[in-house]
């Protein structure tokens, strides 16, 4: 077994994990974000737009690599033989459905795959309500001063 693939999966899963923590936790964006006159934050907005994109990426880029190791999506129910392009398609709207919560049902994964779609979908859960925490904290901070 190849371990280039797997130093790659850890890669990403470290860059995912990092930008979810540095949003949660508030970080290096804390300073940044700021409410005025209790109006929505765009910067805020814009960082979970961030977010949303690494995660579906991230992810995506773990399905496409996993592809290559024999853990596939399946598209309706059947396995289909398809180009690195149309591998690379399939990843990324599949880590988009899944974390958005979609789910169609269209293409679904096998083995691990599935473990990773459901901690993919759980951040997707997580992650609007930890964007409305952020607001409403926002608006706490700038209310106290």
């Amino acid at each position: 077994m190849n371990i280039i693939p797997w130093i790659s999966i850890a890669v990403i899963c470290f860059i995912v994990l990092k930008s979810l923590s540095e949003f949660i936790r508030g970080g290096k964006i804390k300073r940044r974000m700021e409410m005025r006159d209790s109006r929505f934050s765009v910067e805020l907005f814009y960082i979970l737009l961030i977010i949303y994109s690494i995660v579906i990426i991230g992810f995506g880029l773990i399905y496409f690599i996993l592809s290559f190791q024999g853990i596939i999506l399946v598209e309706d129910g059947e396995l289909r033989q398809v180009n690195v392009l149309g591998s690379v398609i399939h990843s990324m709207y599949f880590s988009g459905v899944t974390l958005l919560t979609i789910g169609y049902g269209d293409i679904t994964p096998i083995g691990i795959g599935r473990f990773i779609a459901l901690i993919q979908a759980l951040i997707g859960y997580v992650l609007p309500t930890a964007f409305v925490l952020k607001l409403v904290q926002s608006g706490q901070r700038n209310s106290e001063e």
